[in-house]
């Protein structure tokens, strides 16, 4: 079962709550599929008059800045530690060149680098731990977290929920449209069908009378 089957099986409120704990479990570290689950509750949003979109952008923004603030905080205990477990644990998001790289970045970028980081899947995992890591001030990073997790969820969920809705109304602006032209057609191909029947019909009787007159002219 996919994640779109699982958010069309369960209530509104459930949908609302998943983002923020997928969305937050994934901010403070772990990696789980939070930018999917969030653009699929979106797009689903926008086909389904039961599912609020400002929701599902609230609670994906407040579980956004509550991940990385908890993220943070285990980055501040865990320190190089933390890090060198996880690359065990998870090559593909934690290995050496991807702390190193994301550590090059944040000594450069500074709060930058919290706040994009949101946008770029490794990064948003890695975001909160390795700040508190680095014992990043917690006030700037709050600050970019926060605009981060606003501008991230809120757009995504907005974006998402408007080409869904143009791109439903467009569909069933095409099946309209297909509809009729496939009323056009079978009209026409109806009236050419009565008519080259009708001319077939006239042909035969053509041909029984020119023949009935043989047969007279005969006898």
């Amino acid at each position: 079962m996919n994640i779109d089957h699982v958010l069309e099986a369960i209530p509104p409120l459930s949908v609302y709550l998943l983002v923020g704990l997928v969305v937050m479990v994934e901010s403070l570290g772990i990696p789980l599929p939070g930018e999917i689950v969030l653009v699929s509750a979106a797009l689903l949003a926008s086909s389904h008059s039961g599912l609020n979109p400002v929701w599902i952008g609230a609670l994906a923004t407040a579980g956004a800045i509550i991940g990385d603030s908890i993220g943070y905080l285990i980055g501040r205990k865990g320190g190089k530690r933390l890090f060198a477990w996880a690359g065990r644990k998870f090559p593909k998001h934690f290995g050496p060149d991807h702390i190193a790289s994301a550590e090059r970045m944040f000594h450069k970028r500074g709060m930058w680098a919290v706040f994009f980081g949101r946008f770029v899947a490794v990064l948003r995992i890695l975001a909160g731990p390795l700040a508190g890591s680095l014992n990043m001030h917690y006030p700037r990073f709050l600050i970019a977290n926060a605009l981060g997790g606003i501008v991230w969820a809120g757009g995504t969920t907005a974006l998402i929920y408007y080409l869904g809705v143009v791109a439903d109304k467009w569909l069933k602006g095409f099946q309209w449209a297909g509809l009729g032209a496939a009323l056009v057609i079978g009209v026409v191909v109806t009236l050419v069908l009565k008519k080259r029947m009708a001319r077939h019909a006239a042909e035969s009787a053509s041909a029984s009378s020119s023949s009935s007159e043989k047969n007279d002219a005969v006898a």
